[in-house]
């Protein structure tokens, strides 16, 4: 993919963000605006290190380790980073990663019904052990620290 195709794809998810944002948390435009550009820039910048770098991999785990350098207790940019990305929730992003995962498989449908009954039934329990592994695990680990 290319970068202007990249950046193309970055504003619509910024507007998507903002939208959800508005919409499902009543947080205004131009108050999670920062916080989006500052999340957009780390993605934009993390597609341009996987391409440079000879280490392949994935994009994601770029965008955690920028995220987690400019977050950081000794970064000096880290107070205005976590206040601006504090008025975007949590959830307003995930609404846009699910539409471009929906999107992105919608064209591999067909092949995967090919495969027969018996890979929606294993596809069916690994989400569901997914789902209740990660709600055991964040039990867990609220209730050992006390956040519940």
């Amino acid at each position: 993919m290319r970068y202007i195709e990249w950046i193309v794809m970055f504003a619509v998810a910024g507007l998507g963000i903002a939208l959800a944002n508005f919409v499902g948390f009543e947080v205004g435009f131009l108050e999670s605006l920062p916080g989006i550009l500052i999340l957009l820039g780390i993605s934009l910048v993390a597609v341009v290190i996987s391409k440079i770098v000879p280490l392949k991999l994935p994009i994601v785990a770029y965008c955690s380790i920028l995220g987690l350098l400019v977050a950081c207790p000794v970064s000096p940019v880290r107070e205005g980073v976590i206040e601006a990305v504090n008025k975007i929730n949590f959830t307003a992003p995930l609404t846009m990663v699910g539409a471009f995962a929906g999107i992105s498989i919608s064209d591999q449908i067909k092949s995967f019904l090919k495969q027969g009954w018996k890979m929606i039934i294993v596809g069916v329990l690994v989400m569901t052990g997914t789902f209740l592994g990660s709600a055991l695990i964040a039990q867990l680990v609220l209730s050992l620290t006390n956040a519940i």
